[in-house]
C-alpha cells in the first residue's frame, strides 16, 4: 500500500495517507485511457451541424424551361444540387457522436490515470484549502504556496469559496470527487486531492 505525505495549504507537511494499491497502483494501459477519453469528448459534441437537402430548400417548384427544343441541358428545378444556391447532396445532418463504454472500463481507466499521476510524482494530497471569502487573490496565495500553475483540484464537496475564487485562473480547475473523470486527470499535469476527496475516490473505485 502506497503511503503519501499530506500537506496543508501552506505546503507544510502535516501527516500521511495510505493509498489503496487497487486504485493508485494499477498497470497503465494507454489504449484503455484513450478509448475513455474519446468517449468523454464525443459525448460533449453538439452534433447540430446541418445542410439543406432538396426537401428543405425553398422554391424550385416550377421547371426552369421546357424539356426539349431549347438547346440547353434539361433541368427540373433551380434548387438542383448542380445549380448555384441549390441543395447539398449527402451533407452533414444532426447526429449524436456518443458511443458506449462499459462502466467497468471507465472505472479501470480512471484508476490507470490516477496511478500514472502517482508514479510520475504529480499527485499531491492536501488536508484542506480554507478560504475565508470569495477572492481570487486569496486563492492565488495558496496556489503559490503549493507551487501550482496548471492543476486539477479534487474536493469532496462543492466548496463555494474555493470554486469561485479559482475559476478566474485559466490553468486551474476544481472538481468534486464524484465527478472526477479520466479526461480531466490527464489534461492537467498536476493533481491536487484534498484528503477527504482522496478517501472518497478510494471508496468509489475499490
Amino acid at each position: 500500500m502506497a503511503k503519501l505525505n499530506v500537506f496543508d495549504q501552506n505546503n507544510k507537511e502535516v501527516g500521511s495517507i495510505e493509498l489503496a494499491p487497487e486504485v493508485f497502483e494499477v498497470e497503465v494501459k494507454p489504449e484503455i485511457m484513450h478509448l475513455v477519453v474519446r468517449s468523454y469528448r464525443a459525448a460533449g459534441r453538439a452534433g447540430t451541424h446541418a445542410t439543406r437537402n432538396r426537401v428543405l430548400k425553398r422554391g424550385g417548384g416550377r421547371k426552369p424551361w421546357r424539356q426539349k427544343g431549347t438547346g440547353r441541358a434539361r433541368a427540373g428545378s433551380v434548387r438542383s444540387p448542380l445549380w448555384r444556391g441549390g441543395a447539398v447532396v449527402f451533407g452533414p445532418q444532426p447526429r449524436s457522436y456518443d458511443f458506449k463504454v462499459n462502466k467497468k472500463v471507465r472505472s479501470l481507466a480512471l484508476k490507470m490515470a490516477l496511478s500514472s499521476r502517482l508514479s510520475e510524482e504529480s499527485l499531491k494530497v492536501v488536508n484542506s484549502i480554507d478560504l475565508p471569502e470569495i477572492k481570487t487573490k486569496g486563492f492565488v496565495d495558496v496556489a503559490k504556496s503549493l507551487g501550482l500553475e496548471k492543476a486539477l483540484i479534487v474536493a469532496k464537496d462543492a466548496d463555494t469559496n474555493l470554486v469561485l475564487s479559482a475559476r478566474n485562473l485559466p490553468g486551474i480547475k476544481v472538481v468534486e470527487a464524484d465527478k472526477l473523470n479520466v479526461y480531466d486527470v490527464l489534461r492537467y499535469p498536476s493533481l491536487i486531492m484534498l484528503e477527504k476527496a482522496a478517501e472518497c475516490v478510494q471508496e468509489r473505485l475499490k
